[in-house]
């Protein structure tokens, strides 16, 4: 089948010094190579995931902050998608989505305004669609999602269509309680999603013992 070589690309293989002396057959057959690469579809990109590591939570609330700057464009905390919760003195909890692998809250979603991303499987609100009625609160293991304080919609984590704002901030400040990292294939992430009493619960016993276990 006829094909048409792009000046470029003649030029850039015979400038290679080992291609130099090439001939017109070997040219073709690299050229065919080459395109036979370029129709095969690209894996799709990794997806990633937001690691949490609360023993390294100061309770700064940054990333509190940049989320609502990212989505509110202005500082506002109760409306931030990530919120932190210090249900103890000295133990900081980070709570935000852990995008469960089935989905539950946009399975109970009773006028499907939660989907899932495709680019990055974050959780997605039609804010035109959703009527505020908490079915995806009661539903979520961990009860992530809250109600936005003044639109009539609730907020969950959209992982920033890739970027999270919040791990950004939490590591440019050596924080390193929140991590972008690339979801596994074969670690179960529900098991993440968990109430903040739960996750304090254990994070006292990690920071005080024994003593930590009659504080929640």
């Amino acid at each position: 089948m006829p094909f048409l070589l792009s000046q470029p690309l003649i030029y850039a293989f015979f400038e290679t010094p080992f291609n130099r002396h090439a001939n017109k057959n070997q040219l073709i057959c690299i050229i065919f190579h080459i395109q036979d690469v370029k129709e095969k579809p690209m894996p799709a990109r990794k997806r990633i995931w937001i690691a949490r590591d609360f023993l390294k939570c100061s309770g700064c609330r940054k990333c509190e902050i940049a989320c609502s700057l990212h989505h509110e464009k202005r500082i506002w905390p109760e409306a931030s998608r990530v919120r932190v919760f210090m249900l103890v003195p000295g133990a900081e909890v980070p709570h935000l989505c852990v995008q469960c692998e089935d989905y539950p809250c946009v399975k109970a979603c009773p006028m499907s305004a939660l989907s899932t991303s495709q680019k990055t499987g974050a959780v997605l609100v039609d804010s035109e669609k959703c009527t505020a009625c908490g079915a995806c609160i009661e539903a979520c293991p961990g009860r992530v999602p809250h109600l936005h304080p003044v639109k009539r919609t609730v907020l969950i984590c959209d992982l920033c269509d890739g970027r999270p704002q919040c791990s950004k901030v939490c590591q440019e400040g050596n924080w390193d309680a929140l991590e972008t990292t690339t979801r596994s294939s074969w670690q179960v992430y529900k098991i993440h999603a968990r109430k903040p009493e739960e996750i304090t619960r254990e994070l006292v016993r990690n920071l005080y013992g024994e003593f930590g276990e009659g504080l929640i």
